[in-house]
């Protein structure tokens, strides 16, 4: 996947994240917890989905530790120089399941 192809989608499994990043599924979850910027939506079901936010996150976060080999503790303190919007990005998050569920609900009436 291109970076067009990561424009097109919404969201992400944690599988097309590993895809797309080359980064292993138990670095992104690891990562997801050490570093607190990568917050996917948790679905009923307990599956990731990761945003395009997060996405471009776990890229600079392979960046540094890869290419210019920082440390974890390196890394945070580039991160932290960044700013990103928390509670929006949250907020967003939950009303979209929400949304997505009150979608489903319907979808199932009607199928009765």
């Amino acid at each position: 996947m291109g970076i067009e192809e990561i424009e097109q989608k919404d969201y992400f499994s944690i599988g097309d994240v590993k895809r797309i990043t080359g980064v292993p599924e138990y670095s992104v979850r690891y990562w997801e917890a050490e570093f607190g910027l990568i917050r996917p939506i948790r679905l009923e079901s307990g599956h990731r989905r990761y945003t395009k936010e997060d996405v471009y996150t776990i890229l600079k976060i392979k960046d540094l530790i890869y290419k210019h080999k920082l440390t974890l503790e390196g890394a945070k303190k580039q991160l932290s120089k960044y700013q990103f919007p928390a509670v929006s990005k949250t907020e967003k998050a939950h009303s979209d399941v929400k949304l997505l569920t009150e979608i489903k609900e319907i979808l199932e009436e009607l199928l009765k």
